[in-house]
């Protein structure tokens, strides 16, 4: 699974908000589960940033996020994004959604480990 926060931060806050959106992207990259992330600017909208995060499954960024450091470093970075749903499950390319939600099914909710059988993007 992947989780996409976004940021609107104004050109005067750009430096500070850079220092505390990489604080906080360390912080979860050192958590167990954490697979890749990046960090980015939007090249239209110089005001508006991104933290993608990549993760082996839902509870392991879960976990992640109820760490002590987590809750001194990156939630109080989370509270300031985009009031939007950010976390997004990784589907089969060309995989029928109702195929798709026969997996979720059979993994509960927010799908699976998809070393045991959960979905996983195929591009």
């Amino acid at each position: 699974m992947y989780v996409v926060n976004r940021f609107r931060v104004p050109a005067d806050g750009a430096e500070r908000f850079r220092d505390d959106l990489d604080a906080a992207h360390a912080v979860l990259a050192a958590a167990s589960g954490y697979l890749e992330g990046r960090v980015g600017r939007n090249m239209d909208d110089p005001e508006l940033w991104a933290l993608h995060t990549r993760w082996a499954n839902v509870g392991a960024y879960r976990r992640a996020l109820s760490s002590y450091d987590a809750k001194l470093v990156v939630v109080p970075l989370l509270s300031r994004a985009v009031d939007e749903p950010s976390a997004y499950e990784e589907v089969l390319v060309g995989v029928p959604l109702a195929e798709l939600d026969r997996v979720v099914d059979a993994d509960g909710p927010g799908g699976g480990d998809p070393g045991a059988g959960g979905r996983r993007a195929s591009n």
